[in-house]
C-alpha cells in the first residue's frame, strides 16, 4: 500500500531517543544535577521532559525560580553527569539501516540535534551519520530549542528543502514540527506512548526503526517530492 498524503524532499530525523538510545541516561543525569541544588523530583517527570531543551526542561521539571537561581549551572551539572554516561549510549537497531535505506528512495537526509556538539559527534560516530547525512544540527544551531520549531526550520534550511517530514521519538518533536506544519512520524524509542505521541500530533506512530523501515511504504517517506 502507498502513501495517500503529501510528499516531502526533505527527511528530519531527530537523533537522541529516536536513533541513539539516549532518554533515560539524560533522565538520570538531571536526576542526579537537579539534587546536586538541593532539588529531588521523580524520574518519570523528568522523563516525562526529556526532549526539551534544557532551557524549557527546567521550569517545566522543578519550576521557573530553579530556572532562575540555577539555570546555566543546572546545565552545566548535567553535561558533567551526561558525559560520564555517554560511553554507554548506543544506537537503536537498525538505525544506520534505515537512514542508508531513506537516502537511497532519493530523500535529502538532515540528522537535527539539539545535542551539545561533542555529544552529537559522538553520535554520528555510532551510526556512521557524516558519510550518509547531508546535513546535520547541534544546540548551537537554534536560539530556541523544542518544543519551540527553531531546530526543524533551520534542518530545512541546511538543505535548501521545501518540504520535510520528522522522525522523532518524544512529544516535544511533534510539538515543534507541528508548529511548521510539518508532519511527524513518531517511533516508541524514547519511552513515551502511542496515546501520548499521536495527541501531540504524530501522523502515524511505530514501536521500533526496524518496524518503520518495514513500513515506509505506508509513510510520507515512500518516495521523495522530486521521484
Amino acid at each position: 500500500m502507498g502513501y495517500a498524503g503529501g510528499v516531502a524532499d526533505t527527511a528530519i530525523f531527530d537523533v537522541d531517543g529516536t536513533l541513539i538510545d539516549t532518554n533515560y541516561h539524560h533522565a538520570v543525569a538531571w536526576f542526579r544535577a537537579f539534587r546536586r541544588f538541593g532539588i529531588t523530583r521523580p524520574l518519570w517527570r523528568i522523563h516525562r521532559a526529556i526532549g526539551m531543551g534544557g532551557d524549557q526542561l527546567v521550569p517545566a521539571v522543578a519550576g521557573q525560580e530553579a530556572q532562575d537561581r540555577h539555570g546555566e549551572a543546572l546545565e552545566d551539572a548535567w553535561r558533567e553527569e551526561f558525559d560520564r554516561l555517554i560511553d554507554e549510549v548506543q544506537p537503536f537497531e537498525g538505525a544506520r539501516e534505515l537512514l542508508a535505506e531513506v537516502k537511497d528512495r532519493g530523500f535529502k537526509l538532515v540528522l537535527a540535534s539539539s545535542g551539545k556538539k561533542p555529544h552529537v559527534e559522538q553520535y554520528l560516530d555510532l551510526i556512521g551519520g557524516r558519510e550518509l547525512a547531508d546535513a546535520w544540527t547541534t544546540s548551537e544551531d537554534a536560539d530556541h530549542s523544542k518544543p519551540e520549531p527553531d531546530l526543524v526550520r533551520n534542518a530545512l534550511a541546511r538543505v535548501d528543502g521545501a518540504t520535510g517530514v520528522m522522525v522523532g521519538d518524544s512529544t516535544w518533536d511533534c510539538v515543534a514540527a507541528g508548529k511548521l506544519d510539518v508532519p511527524t512520524i513518531a517511533v516508541r524509542t524514547g519511552g513515551f506512548s502511542v496515546e501520548e505521541l499521536t495527541e501531540a500530533g504524530a501522523i502515524r506512530v511505530f514501536d521500533s526503526l526496524v518496524e518503520l523501515r518495514d513500513h515506509l511504504d505506508e509513510t510520507p517517506l515512500a518516495r521523495p517530492a522530486t521521484a
